[in-house]
């Protein structure tokens, strides 16, 4: 059995407020799915971390990166690229008079170690493009005639529109206009 590399040990870190102390992690995170973006299950993720002992616990800053995959939403061709984000969370024991505390808005502190594998994992879900692009300037697919229009030139009529506007063009139509491509 391999050893968890997200786990950082922390008894003496607790004993003392203020005390820092910087940890690199790298090791994998399994299958992250947002949309079509995926960091694969095979893939290697690496925290930089700082953690800092606090009243009560211990705040982490890192820096996440990991490799994603993906498919463009306008040409369907394959990106790949590096997710990279910073965080900043805070780790805390989750014990009451009654039990354990389900407190969602902080990661679960042990007593002598932290798992920094759910902050990680978190961080990159958040990072994740929904719909991410090729380049900022991609064609697309022809929906005439399905060419790349990146790659392949098509010969086919397209009305240019801007797309962040698409259904609005339609509610801007005064009473009476013709529909657009409609002839009189």
């Amino acid at each position: 059995m391999t050893a968890n590399p997200w786990l950082v040990p922390i008894t003496t870190m607790r004993r003392s407020i203020g005390a820092r102390r910087q940890e690199e992690r790298v090791g994998p995170v399994g299958e992250l799915r947002v949309a079509e973006s995926v960091v694969p299950a095979g893939a290697v993720a690496k925290a930089d971390a700082i953690l800092d002992s606090v009243d009560g616990g211990i705040e982490v800053s890192a820096v996440v990166t990991a490799p994603w995959i993906g498919e463009c939403r306008r040409c369907l061709v394959s990106v790949e690229g590096e997710l990279r984000c910073e965080v900043r969370e805070v780790y805390r024991p989750r014990r009451t008079e009654e039990g354990f505390d389900d407190d969602d808005d902080t990661y679960r502190l042990q007593p002598d170690h932290l798992d920094l594998q759910p902050l990680v994992r978190d961080a990159l879900l958040l990072e994740l493009p929904m719909a991410p692009l090729c380049q900022e300037d991609c064609l697309g697919i022809c929906t005439t005639c399905g060419a790349d229009r990146n790659t392949d030139g098509c010969d086919c009529s397209i009305e240019v529109r801007d797309p962040e506007r698409g259904a609005s063009d339609v509610l801007r139509r005064h009473p009476g206009d013709a529909p657009r491509g409609a002839t009189t």
